[in-house]
């Protein structure tokens, strides 16, 4: 079997996972062969045995930059694209090279992102209702429709739900989390002073003000380190200086991976999700985690096991999370090694990838 994935990011979750995802399905036996925007990142798979070769989609009209893809497909069993890009572009080239299509839905926009699992969420700050009713009658529609080029793979049952009720096919849709490969089984010894940190786009969806804020009532002293780019960055270093945290923003890191181990505590208060590959990765290296109950993520974090579940824009219900994590380095330990065993169980990289071929094998057999 050939498959061909496709993602048109040079960065974030999606292409993660397909970081993750491509060296798997090699192993278990598939010929692979990766698209990306960049010779960069396409070196970065030829040195894990991944084939790649590059097609840069620098919009969604950009049809003579998803071009360069065709002659990559030729001969494939499988096209399956990672972003709104490569699907829109790439997925109907599949179809004519004769290849079955499967696309990962990683997200939807930011805007209605929030609504998933919580319908009753109020419009966004900046957002129009004429904006709103675009995206969720529209963008979303429009994805459906696309859905019966093939399968679509929805990383959680959360996000699976609220596109079922938005007019998506049940029987193209199948749930399956994104794999990661277990990198410690044990937490790494404590920090001084005890280390939060966090990864994520910085963007009013991701809630990094409410962080913060929280911080700034915890009474143990602690250091927090905030990787990510956004146009809140500014506002949020000055809110930072403003309560007095003790926090480093250092930016889009593409080493964080291997920076994950210097901090004590994974802290993700977003307002909206999926499955976020950045707690997946704290996860994999036995981190404990406090996060929102929002979206996927309960299907990451159990509450009191791994981690801590809080409500969204609940400042006093975070701080309170961290306080008791801060203070307790027995507890932080066995929610560390709480999230080791809950990524070996459920989102192995050879797991997942299992469940993705035996959905790649059902779709060859019913052609």
């Amino acid at each position: 079997m050939r498959v061909v994935y496709v993602s048109s990011l040079t960065k974030g979750g999606p292409l993660s996972h397909v970081r993750d995802l491509a060296p798997a399905m090699r192993a278990a036996g598939v010929d692979v062969h990766v698209v990306v925007a960049n010779e960069t990142l396409a070196a970065e798979f030829r040195d894990t045995g991944v084939e790649a070769s590059v097609a840069s989609m620098r919009h969604k009209l950009d049809a003579r930059g998803a071009a360069k893809a065709w002659r990559t497909l030729a001969g494939a069993d499988i096209v399956h694209t990672h972003d709104r890009r490569a699907g829109l572009l790439v997925r109907p080239q599949g179809r004519m090279r004769g290849a079955a299509s499967v696309h990962t839905l990683h997200g939807i926009p930011d805007e209605i992102f929030i609504r998933v699992g919580r319908e009753g969420e109020p419009v966004p700050p900046g957002v129009s209702r004429a904006r709103l009713a675009w995206l969720l009658h529209g963008i979303v529609r429009i994805e459906a429709v696309l859905t019966y080029l093939g399968r679509v793979i929805v990383p959680s049952h959360a996000l699976a739900e609220f596109l079922l009720q938005h007019g998506f096919p049940r029987r193209r849709l199948h749930v399956i989390p994104y794999g990661i490969e277990l990198k410690h089984r044990q937490p790494a010894t404590t920090h001084e002073p005890v280390t939060f940190g966090t990864a994520a786009l910085l963007e009013y969806r991701k809630g990094i003000e409410i962080l913060l804020r929280a911080c700034a009532r915890v009474e143990t002293p602690l250091r927090l380190e905030i990787y990510g780019e956004g146009t809140a960055r500014t506002q949020l270093e000055a809110e930072a200086a403003r309560l007095g945290v003790d926090a480093r923003f250092h930016g889009f890191d593409p080493d964080f991976r291997a920076k994950i181990r210097e901090l004590d505590v994974f802290v993700l208060p977003t307002r909206g999700d999926n499955l976020p590959v950045a707690i997946l990765e704290a996860m994999a290296n036995a981190l404990p985690v406090i996060a929102t109950r929002v979206g996927g993520v309960p299907e990451q974090i159990v509450d009191g096991v791994n981690g801590y579940l809080v409500e969204s824009d609940d400042v006093g219900g975070l701080a309170a999370a961290i306080e008791k994590l801060a203070s307790d380095p027995g507890r932080r330990d066995a929610f560390g090694r709480a999230s080791a065993e809950k990524v070996e169980r459920e989102f192995s990289s050879e797991g997942v990838a299992q469940r993705l071929l035996n959905v790649y094998e059902q779709l060859l057999a019913g052609r």
